[in-house]
Parts: C-alpha cells; sequence; structure tokens
C-alpha cells in the first residue's frame, strides 16, 4: 500500500473549515501528509490543524488575493521547503439573506450580477490564483498533484424540481453561477494538465455529488432516489479519492475527472 502513502508529503487545502474541507485534512493528514490548513478564519485554521495526526499548520488566505496567496506559499515554503498537493477547495453556493426573496431573487431572469462575480472570483479566480502561484512551485520541482473540486453539476444541469417543497412548490432554483464556474473548473483542469504535462505537475479534477448535511427530509429523499446507490454521500465518502490522487497510486493520472457521485450522472 505503500503507493497511495503521502508520508512526508506538504499539502496545502483551501477552504479547509467546510464540511468537505476538513475531511479533505484528515485523509491526507491519515496518509501521513503534513497539512496546511486554509480558510479565512486564522484561529480556526489553527485550532483544527492542531487536531490532525501530523505536523499541520492553520493559515489564513484569501483565494482571490494574489498577495494573500503569496504569503500563503512563502510560509509554506519557509516552514517545509516544499510543496507536493494543492487541494482547491474553496467556494461559494449561493446563500440569498432574505429567504422570502429567496424565490424571486435565485430566478434566472432576476439573479443579481453581484452574485454571479462573487462565485467567479471565488470558485474560479480563486482556483487559477492558487494554481498559478503553488502550482509554480510544483513545477519548479518537477512533481507535484493538483487537485481541483468541481461538482456534478459541473456535469449536468441541476434538477429544480429538487427545490421544491413535498406541495410541489418551488421553494428556490439553484442559481446560475455555481453550474458555470463548477463546469469551467473541469474545462480549467484539464488546460493546466497539458500545460504542465512536461513539468511532472499532474493536475485532476475530483466531482462529488450533494452530502447529507441535516438538510429537509423530503430533499434528502428525493435526491436518494436520484442515485444509483439510494443515498447521498456522507461526508467521509470522498477521503480514498482525494489520497489516490494525491498519492502515486494516480501517477499515469492527468487531465482527468474522477466522478464519485454514487451514479448521479451515469443516467
Amino acid at each position: 500500500m505503500e503507493i497511495f502513502s503521502l508520508k512526508n508529503k506538504v499539502a496545502i487545502v483551501t477552504g479547509a473549515i467546510g464540511l468537505l474541507g476538513k475531511e479533505h485534512c484528515k485523509a491526507l493528514s491519515e496518509a501521513g501528509a503534513n497539512v496546511i490548513v486554509v480558510d479565512l478564519n486564522e484561529e480556526e485554521c489553527k485550532e483544527f490543524a492542531k487536531s490532525l495526526p501530523t505536523e499541520s499548520m492553520g493559515i489564513y488566505a484569501d483565494v482571490t488575493n494574489p498577495e494573500s496567496i503569496k504569503n500563503l506559499r512563502d510560509k509554506v515554503i519557509e516552514k517545509f521547503g516544499r510543496i507536493d498537493v494543492l487541494v482547491n477547495n474553496a467556494a461559494i453556493n449561493d446563500m440569498f439573506e432574505n429567504p422570502k426573496a429567496a424565490l424571486e431573487q435565485s430566478k434566472f431572469e432576476n439573479y443579481p450580477l453581484e452574485l454571479w462575480q462573487k462565485s467567479v472570483d471565488v470558485n474560479l479566480t480563486g482556483v487559477f490564483l492558487c494554481s498559478q502561484i503553488i502550482g509554480s512551485v510544483m513545477a519548479k520541482q518537477k512533481s507535484g498533484s493538483i487537485i481541483n473540486i468541481a461538482s456534478t453539476y459541473g456535469i449536468v444541469a441541476p434538477d429544480q424540481s429538487l427545490y421544491q417543497d413535498k406541495d410541489g412548490k418551488q421553494i428556490f432554483y439553484k442559481p446560475p453561477a455555481y453550474s458555470a464556474t463548477k463546469g469551467a473548473i473541469i474545462m480549467f483542469t484539464k488546460y493546466l494538465a497539458a500545460y504542465w504535462g512536461n513539468s511532472g505537475v499532474r493536475v485532476n479534477t475530483l466531482t462529488p455529488g450533494g452530502v447529507e448535511n441535516f438538510q429537509d427530509e423530503f430533499f434528502i429523499e428525493q435526491y436518494s432516489k436520484r442515485t444509483m446507490l439510494k443515498r447521498m454521500a456522507k461526508p467521509t465518502d470522498y477521503k480514498g479519492a482525494l489520497i489516490f490522487l494525491a498519492s502515486d497510486a494516480s501517477a499515469y493520472m492527468t487531465g482527468a475527472n474522477l466522478i464519485v457521485d454514487g451514479g448521479w450522472t451515469a443516467w
């Protein structure tokens, strides 16, 4: 099982304090990597890093700010001298301030430019900047693995009927920015894999399905029916796939999209 080992590797995870971000960090650390826990709340990052079994550190970084990412890069290099894995996990899912206005505001015809731009800045430009600034270190090393986290909604369109209540009344619409940015991530992965192929840097996408996380029971039931495995994902369901992509177990894999969605996009 040595090909799955990440012992003495240094891994950066953005958006690390989120539901899946924490599981990504745990998985990498359990496989032996020193993990850099990156998010907007530095104290929370530092506290979580202490809970990991390997030597890890928590650092604040804004993925939309080049100087902030450079500061992150420099701190990691100063501490560990190298960077082996980058998990571009940071992303936002639109949250509407007024739930009563969510239905009208989430309609495509009314969707605010401000929300579109915010999603592009974090979900797409953030991946570009982290890959450019941190990935360049890997290219100089002639080794590294970049894992971009996409979504099933980057492959297929949202089923808007999922966002109805049990009486068939639409609660809100899944907005366009999430699908557009996650679809772009998949193509960006292919671009970067081709660009850095000769530099020993592998770039792949991990596409997760929906995770059960205290949603309304009716939503969980309806979502589960649309998967082949008849359930939503557990937060831990992506750990194996992440370690595979980060480690030498996937040494001949680049430019690929590893879909782990319970069969959602297969029919």
